[in-house]
């Protein structure tokens, strides 16, 4: 039950402020509107590392991710016993935290009319700079290998200044590989955030394109695998 619990709320501060950047970013008369990538990516970095420490705080591993917690488990990093409940704690973290988002920037959707003035998906869930499934594919594969191999290296991350060596992480990710898709390199920080933009009554909004969802579904689940399968035969 811990384990659920602190992916739950983990997962829901991560994307409490990480949607809560993408909204303050692309939504009408906010004060963060056409921010940067610099800021993007710093600000998903320290929204991971606050989430890390909730989540360690509440008796769980700290994972806030399916691409960590099965490629984990498949591998033998993480008991088999614990994926459903990690899994479950992601997924409704994420789809809580979004529809906080929601709420709090309910006057900036009103405000904000159509996709062309801000109003889209991608305050809540990615898509490419390019459309192109293969390479969109390969790139969160690539992000996502890159991701839970160093973390796979970091050993305990939820305890000290570790967090913090995660959300650089996430940081350079973002910087290095992350422009050509947004870097999802996490089903649940999409899926989650990407459902509530489709059930919740937001104003103005516009497609959920789920005909891409499954690009940050899948892609971040074989890089975490390549990663940790990696690891275990190199250890």
């Amino acid at each position: 039950m811990h384990g659920f619990i602190g992916e739950f709320f983990g997962t829901m501060i991560l994307i409490l402020f990480g949607a809560g950047t993408g909204a303050g970013l692309n939504l009408k008369k906010t004060y963060a509107k056409g921010s940067d990538w610099t800021f993007v990516c710093l600000s998903w970095g320290i929204a991971v590392t606050m989430g890390v420490y909730v989540a360690g705080s509440l008796g769980s591993d700290g994972h806030l991710n399916p691409a960590v917690t099965i490629p984990f488990a498949i591998f033998g990093f993480f008991p088999l016993s614990d994926v459903l409940p990690y899994l479950a704690g992601q997924f409704l973290g994420a789809f809580v935290g979004a529809t906080i988002v929601a709420i709090q920037f309910a006057p900036h959707f009103k405000q904000t009319p159509d996709a062309q003035s801000g109003n889209v998906v991608g305050i809540f869930a990615t898509m490419p700079a390019i459309k192109n499934p293969l390479f969109n594919f390969l790139s969160e594969i690539f992000a996502t290998f890159a991701f839970i191999f160093v973390l796979l290296n970091l050993g305990n991350f939820t305890v000290g200044l570790k967090p913090f060596i995660v959300g650089t992480l996430i940081f350079v990710v973002g910087t290095g590989l992350g422009t050509t898709t947004g870097f999802a390199i996490n089903p649940a920080r999409d899926w989650g955030p990407r459902l509530a933009y489709t059930l919740l009554p937001i104003p103005n909004k516009t497609s959920a394109h789920w005909e891409y969802s499954w690009v940050p579904m899948f892609g971040p689940l074989i890089g975490g695998s390549i990663a940790a399968c990696l690891q275990f035969f190199i250890k």
